[in-house]
């Protein structure tokens, strides 16, 4: 077995999180801008924290290339609040335009052809092609960090849960009509259409 030290480059210790931590669900998370415009943009470092109160949580990395704030945290610290939407297949492609870099200030939902629509606790955008939305209010942050790839912990609180009728049934999201993907390591993108079921012991 290999054995590394993680006291090196930033970049190497990335490639073991993304290989290693498989599949990572993915939180679309949208803004608002300084300038009242919108943002949107995908995070695989993302995790349910509490179901009462309802808390989730995700982790920006700062910029590679100078270690600045990506836009998402920026909004999020000012305007207190943000939205989590979810991806399915049929929307991945548009998703994924929303990782591109933009200038600050220029809208996602129009490089992706993602459609906002207005959400009923926060200002922030809900995109009208992912089937999930939490409307979230900002609870806390841990930051490790101001270099480049330094991350940092966010903690929404979900106020509100939209679920398209589609997908539910008798009182659940059903996974097959939900369609589900995750991230993998590089470019990859992981379908969610095998599963089985194991029972536990009491």
């Amino acid at each position: 077995m290999l054995s590394f030290d993680t006291n090196g480059n930033f970049q190497d210790n990335y490639k073991f999180l993304i290989g290693s931590i498989l599949p990572r669900p993915i939180a679309v998370v949208s803004t608002v801008n300084e300038d009242g415009s919108n943002n949107v943009a995908p995070f695989s470092f993302f995790t349910a924290v509490s179901s009462k109160p309802m808390i989730v949580a995700f982790s920006p990395i700062n910029r590679a290339e100078n270690g600045q704030l990506k836009d998402t945290p920026r909004n999020i610290f000012r305007e207190k609040e943000f939205v989590i939407n979810f991806v399915t297949e049929e929307i991945v492609e548009k998703v994924n335009k929303t990782a591109t870099n933009l200038p600050y200030g220029e809208d996602e939902f129009i490089l992706s052809g993602l459609t906002p629509i207005d959400s009923e606790k926060v200002k922030a955008k809900r995109i009208k092609e992912s089937p999930i939305h939490f409307e979230c209010i900002f609870r806390d942050h841990l930051s490790y960090g101001d270099d480049p790839g330094c991350g940092r912990i966010i903690t929404g609180e979900v106020v509100k849960v939209h679920v398209n009728e589609s997908i539910y049934e008798d009182g659940r999201i059903n996974t097959d009509l939900f369609a589900p993907v995750g991230r993998g390591a590089g470019h990859d993108w992981i379908l969610c259409d095998h599963r089985f079921e194991k029972t536990r012991n009491r």
